[in-house]
């Protein structure tokens, strides 16, 4: 990744706040250059970034929830948890649900292919 590829991916996770042509100005990218060609080069690199960042706000969401039973009545409680969801969602920590299975046991038993007699294939 040279140089400037690098100062763009800080720019558009920091001072340009997501916005592609403001972190391509930033890193010194000409105002002819197509954001689009940039985004195709860049995906991966893009992607590993917004883990990386969703990552970082893990904690930060787990304690909103958190602040939430402090506070349950405060205003912007329900965006507060639904963002913090849909960060930890995207991290892998998700809600566990468990299920309780009542009813009769069953079972299945496979038995192997019958062998034929040699006398019986005869007839």
């Amino acid at each position: 990744m040279t140089e400037q590829q690098e100062n763009f991916l800080n720019a558009l996770f920091g001072e340009a706040q997501g916005n592609f042509r403001n972190a391509m100005n930033i890193a010194g990218y000409a105002p002819t250059e197509y954001p689009a060609r940039l985004i195709r080069q860049m995906k991966g690199e893009i992607i590993e970034r917004a883990e990386n960042m969703l990552a970082a706000n893990a904690p930060k969401a787990v304690l909103s929830m958190s602040g939430i039973l402090d506070d349950p009545s405060a205003l912007g409680n329900r965006d507060r948890l639904a963002a913090a969801k849909e960060i930890l969602d995207r991290t892998g920590i998700v809600k566990t649900e468990k299920i309780e299975h009542k009813g009769v046991a069953s079972a299945v038993v496979i038995l192997p292919p019958l062998e034929e007699d040699d006398d019986t294939q005869k007839d």
